[in-house]
């Protein structure tokens, strides 16, 4: 049994360098074609933490432990799926929730306050200015009520047009 143990530390060791120093280059090889795996607990570092932990704590339980080689599996399994359990919650979990993207949808613009960068012609086209998440995005704007608008001039943006920012300026 000891050798089973020797094989899960070995195995889940190379398997974790392996993925570590070939992971992309492996997933580009294999595109789509696992995706059928793809249950959200079965990620890499799941696995060889598992199969890691399995035979090291195998390993340790059967050479100082006065428990028998039964027990001692199912120890190695339990302290196996809680560390496992553990690393998935603890690492790969918030890893995944902290990916964040920079991209918006012209429509989310919507009801956001600006600032005009060129001026805006009653019947003509301008620039404003818009904070959009983390960032600020340049955008084609137009007026909704047909009025001459300032450069520097705040202004909201009421609708979205054919990829225009109708906007209509702020009275304090």
């Amino acid at each position: 049994m000891v050798a089973f143990y020797w094989g899960c530390l070995a195995f889940g060791a190379l398997f974790a360098l392996i993925s570590v120093v070939l992971g992309d280059i492996l997933s580009s090889a294999f595109d789509g074609m696992l995706d059928f795996l793809s249950i959200d607990f079965l990620q890499p570092m799941v696995i060889a933490t598992a199969v890691t932990t399995l035979g090291g704590a195998g390993i340790l339980l059967t050479k100082y432990s006065p428990f028998t080689t039964l027990v001692c599996l199912g120890m190695a399994v339990i302290i196996a799926l809680l560390l496992a359990v553990a690393v998935y919650f603890g690492y790969v979990k918030p890893m995944q929730n902290s990916e964040n993207s920079t991209g918006f949808s012209i429509q989310e613009l919507q009801g956001k306050i600006g600032q005009v960068t060129v001026a805006i012609p009653s019947s003509g086209f301008g620039e404003v200015l818009v904070r959009i998440g983390a960032g600020h995005t340049n955008q084609i704007a137009a007026s909704f009520d047909a009025v001459n608008i300032a450069d520097g001039s705040q202004v909201v943006v009421v609708e979205i047009r054919e990829g225009v920012a109708y906007v209509s300026p702020i009275t304090l």
